[in-house]
């Protein structure tokens, strides 16, 4: 019932939903994703430093260690499985458009976050609340929150901290509660450090994490670097002819590779679903759009990069093959093996504990970051060992339903989410014309134009 449920919320009305606010979006801020694509990495990289809040490099990468998660290593097999190689040019696709979600998403966040006991608190939730004025705003705003702290705090620790225990105990025949536990250890004392403590943490975790997979992926690619050209005519040709494709790839069509692209990529990377702007949030900027310029990065580096390189793995090492028996994480690990050899189990093993562990942390301060909402700084110890408990029950338990559960959550949270990023879109709007026009390029000719058109009379 659950699960027929999910597939009825998810696909097709939260697929067209979330693709169609990106494509929205897109057009809005006017392909704000490639005009701005160098602007995001130099802000960054920048420097902010003093008042409250963490650095923008914090932000991204408190929100790039809750985005890359264990799914990144099966979302993009998964994907190619069922749906064939083309469905990687449809992942590509979603996150494309996706950015400008992200980007809606932190620019909101960012104007709407307040100071609270000299912190800087924000998210959804308050953009939510600030959409919908009055009682509406208030229950749609606490509505979402309480989605996000059950389905991120604790059924979502749940679920990685399960893929901690499986994947330790198949390469290294390590018991399930000894992972739990460790991983319970090494969670509470950055839960207890607060959201600075976490950002400060992640901006040191998320490069390691990411560097380690991505120096494997490379090293896999490199001794069959011939076959990356296949590869990628392979995702083109199979996102719009698959039975073009060798072995015809029996039951594979267009919809079907478009769909499980799609699902799969946001799934991934979260544009839209409102789980990333609680860290830009909290980001110092000058400008609300500096931040949204940032978010984007968030949802390129998660699929462009790290779900690219997957892809790629697999579809170079040669054990794909169309309707086979090995999918999902198993075809991911099969791929780096053919490289690895035995090393391939236990690499894995270790991605998928930095991949998941990260997931854990960021989750866990997102969901905290509701509980702020609705009742301050009552029940932060409750909510905190209560995560730890779930990341114990979590290693020893079979988690599918959880898994539904938490897409269920998250499904009913993105369309409030979503709403108000619609309903808020007009300001959005107006505050990327303000940084374009006043800070983006203010010495240039076009910036000039653009300021001689802003203030000339309508009419």
């Amino acid at each position: 019932m659950l699960s027929r449920f999910n597939r009825l919320l998810w696909d097709p009305f939260l697929l067209i939903v979330l693709c169609g606010a990106g494509i929205y979006f897109t057009i809005l801020f006017r392909f704000v994703q490639v005009r701005r694509f160098g602007a995001a990495w130099r802000q960054a990289l920048s420097r902010k430093s003093g008042g409250p809040g963490v650095s923008p490099f914090q932000a991204l990468a408190a929100a790039v260690s809750a985005q890359i998660g264990a799914g990144n290593l099966a979302g993009a097999a998964a994907a190619i499985s069922a749906g064939g190689p083309g469905a990687v040019f449809w992942m590509w696709a979603s996150a494309f458009f996706g950015m400008a979600s992200a980007y809606a998403e932190a620019l909101m966040a960012q104007k709407y976050n307040v100071r609270r006991r000299g912190q800087v608190v924000g998210g959804p939730a308050y953009y939510i609340q600030a959409a919908f004025p009055g009682l509406a705003g208030r229950c749609l705003a606490g509505v979402f929150a309480l989605l996000m702290v059950f389905a991120l705090g604790f059924i979502g620790a749940m679920v990685q901290a399960n893929t901690i225990g499986e994947s330790f105990g198949e390469a290294f025949g390590l018991p399930p509660l000894s992972a739990g536990l460790a991983t319970a250890a090494l969670c509470l004392p950055v839960f207890l450090g607060g959201m600075e403590r976490m950002a400060s943490f992640s901006a040191k975790l998320a490069p390691i994490m990411t560097g380690l997979y991505l120096l494997g992926a490379f090293f896999a690619l490199a001794s069959r670097r011939q076959l990356i050209l296949p590869a990628l005519q392979g995702i083109l040709l199979g996102a719009f002819r698959p039975q073009a494709l060798a072995g015809g790839l029996a039951g594979v069509t267009v919809k079907k590779a478009f769909r499980l692209g799609v699902s799969r990529g946001l799934f991934s990377n979260e544009a839209g679903m409102g789980s990333a702007p609680h860290a830009h949030a909290l980001a110092r900027a000058d400008h609300p759009a500096q931040q949204g310029y940032v978010a984007m990065l968030g949802v390129f580096i998660d699929t462009f990069i790290v779900l690219t390189l997957t892809a790629l793995v697999i579809l170079t090492s040669g054990v794909y093959t169309p309707g086979g028996p090995v999918q999902g994480a198993a075809l991911t690990q099969a791929g780096f093996s053919v490289s690895f050899g035995s090393f391939g189990a236990p690499f894995i093993a270790l991605c998928l504990f930095f991949f998941a562990y990260s997931s854990i942390l960021g989750w866990h301060f997102f969901g905290a970051a509701n509980l702020r909402f609705l009742f301050g700084n009552r029940g932060l110890g409750l909510y905190q060992a209560g995560a730890c408990l779930c990341i114990l029950l979590g290693a020893v338990t079979q988690t599918e339903r959880m898994w539904e559960l938490t897409d269920l959550c998250m499904g009913l949270a993105a369309p409030l989410n979503l709403l108000a990023l619609l309903r808020l879109a007009p300001q959005a709007a107006a505050l990327t014309r303000d940084y374009d026009v006043r800070l983006a390029c203010p010495g240039s000719k076009a910036q000039k134009k653009r300021r001689a058109l802003a203030k000339a009379p309508k009419g």
